[in-house]
């Protein structure tokens, strides 16, 4: 919603459901933003379930300020909450619309013991029609340190692809279905074998996108 002064914005990219090994699974990412065309408040959240179960999700909170039309830097905190360790991380990054409309973050997590982590995010909407949308996306978690807590060494962790089609309804309410691929590595992979999860997996998801 955008009026003058104070502008607010809240998306629910994803909220969908799927089959995984472990069961029926849901998943949503969602953000919002509250402030002027500088400065805002910016809130992120994204995690998923499984069976029941929360899977590791997060919740952000940064403070960010455009440097160009395109681009804004951020600096915040992540609490870790779900399944696995309730983690505290200070959170440094940038997004925006690099060259070709492609929609990109990149966030760096600092946590306890010099653990860092570098989150890279990237997706691009392909028109099909005025309603009908294609839209790749990308997402990689890069160990910059070692993390001797989880028996985790640096190098990247996972990385997840996906391919989503929406159909919008509205601007406001589209629903979608897509296919999700994603791969631990190193270290991670050996720790989902440990945990009886598979170190690469891929699924059919179906969920809607809305925003307000």
């Amino acid at each position: 919603m955008h009026s003058a002064g104070i502008n607010h914005y809240v998306l629910l990219d994803r909220l969908e459901a799927s089959n995984t090994h472990r069961g029926s699974g849901q998943a949503w990412e969602s953000r919002a933003w509250i402030g002027g065309d500088i400065d805002r408040l910016w809130l992120r959240s994204e995690g998923e379930r499984n069976d029941g179960r929360t899977e590791p999700a997060s919740l952000e909170a940064f403070y960010g300020h455009a440097i160009s039309p395109w681009w804004d830097v951020l600096v915040g905190a992540r609490q870790d909450i779900g399944a696995g360790e309730h983690r505290r991380w200070a959170a440094f990054g940038v997004q925006g619309l690099a060259p070709y409309k492609f929609e990109t973050e990149a966030t760096l997590y600092v946590g306890t013991g010099s653990r860092a982590v570098l989150r890279l995010e990237g997706e691009y909407e392909v028109l099909l029609t005025n309603r009908l949308i294609l839209q790749p996306r990308a997402e990689a978690d890069i160990a910059l340190t070692d993390d001797n807590r989880r028996g985790i060494g640096s190098g990247l962790e996972a990385v997840e692809l996906g391919l989503r089609l929406r159909y919008e309804i509205t601007r406001r309410f589209a629903p979608y279905i897509g296919w999700v691929h994603s791969r631990s590595f190193g270290d991670s992979a050996q720790r989902a074998a440990m945990d009886h999860a598979p170190a690469r997996d891929s699924r059919v998801v179906a969920g809607v996108r809305v925003w307000f």
